[in-house]
């Protein structure tokens, strides 16, 4: 962490159990730190431990070790009225009872707040997501996506430190998810707020973050730029979680750069240290051409047309491999001999081989 970076949330040496002292760690000494103003989403598949941390920093769950801090300031003892975070979450908890503007000015009321001053700021918040003239609707009169911006809403209105969002897309359909997410970032950038975002949605990591945190098994695996996440996997757990990544045996020639891969030789982005390596590509990465020197040979196992993109499964020397092609308009036939070629720098070198 650079000095100019200011911490929002601050996770040290954190740890949860659930049961006594002989039971799992389920988070095992994470050290976190979410810059001030910013969006990190956590990453993993389920069991991996990113509902769980987001519910210690909400306060919901007390951690078994380690400490909390939210803008420099211990929380780690406090309860989650004393914290000043919201969350918002996978359900959106709306009081089907109240209509909007109750559900969103609800938290301030109980806060202590005069009626007329919660539904003032209610309505600017409400203003904020796009829901002005929603007032006395029901959350059974919304669709998914409104109910969503309800929940929203209802969380900015006490004006937190830290928003907390744990799967808040995962109820909706593919397309309001996209409109969705992209309307989260732009809230988050406009009001400089700081976000942790828990999804097991790569694209929907990739499109959000500004930093991206990937868990496995209680653990932190990578933490870093969408770009870094993507394009130079650490390992190959997260090359293989961010992308569909496949792995290959390879062999990093003497000169340091050159990585062989069956009969192809590709430059690799960083240098490499001589020996047998581990490479992650990715199937956009692989180029198809016709057979003949310089590639490698396969033939077409099957295809899947998916509109601006064709999937395919070839045979190769190396195994099956998985390529994804933009070239729609060709005539594929199982069977078909093809040939493949990687660019230089299109594959990152995530482990020595064995």
């Amino acid at each position: 962490m650079t000095a100019a970076v200011q911490p929002g949330i601050e996770l040290r040496r954190v740890e949860k159990r659930y049961g006594g002292l002989d039971a799992p760690l389920v988070v095992r000494g994470i050290d976190l730190v979410v810059p001030k103003g910013t969006l990190t989403t956590i990453l993993g598949p389920s069991g991996c431990g990113k509902t769980t941390l987001l519910r210690m920093i909400a306060g919901l769950d007390a951690p078994s070790g380690g400490r909390i801090l939210i803008d420099g300031a211990d929380v780690t003892t406090l309860g989650p009225a004393e914290r000043n975070v919201s969350m918002v979450f996978q359900s959106y908890a709306l009081f089907p009872h109240m209509s909007v503007i109750g559900n969103v000015s609800y938290g301030l009321v109980v806060s202590g707040v005069p009626k007329e001053e919660a539904v003032r700021r209610a309505r600017h918040a409400m203003e904020s997501v796009g829901l002005t003239g929603y007032d006395e609707r029901s959350p059974s009169e919304l669709s998914g996506g409104q109910q969503q911006r309800v929940a929203v809403a209802r969380s900015l209105v006490l004006e937190p430190s830290v928003m907390l969002f744990d799967e808040p897309l995962s109820n909706l359909d593919a397309r309001l998810r996209r409109s969705m997410r992209e309307e989260i970032r732009a809230l988050q950038q406009r009001l400089g707020l700081t976000v942790a975002y828990v999804t097991h949605d790569q694209s929907e990591a990739l499109a959000v973050s500004d930093q991206i945190v990937v868990m496995d098994t209680g653990l932190i695996a990578q933490v870093g730029t969408p770009r870094q996440m993507y394009e130079e996997p650490e390992s190959a757990f997260v090359a293989g979680f961010m992308g569909e990544a496949m792995l290959f045996e390879g062999a990093a020639q003497p000169d340091g750069r050159t990585v062989r891969l069956g009969p192809l030789a590709v430059a690799s982005r960083r240098a490499v240290a001589a020996g047998p390596v581990k490479v992650a590509v990715r199937p956009e990465a692989w180029q198809v051409v016709p057979a003949g020197a310089g590639t490698l040979a396969g033939r077409l196992v099957k295809h899947a047309y998916l509109g601006s993109f064709i999937e395919l499964t070839v045979a190769t020397e190396l195994g099956e491999i998985f390529v994804v092609s933009p070239d729609v308009q060709r005539r594929w036939q199982a069977g078909d001999t093809l040939g493949l070629r990687l660019a230089d720098g299109s594959f990152s070198v995530v482990a020595a081989g064995r």
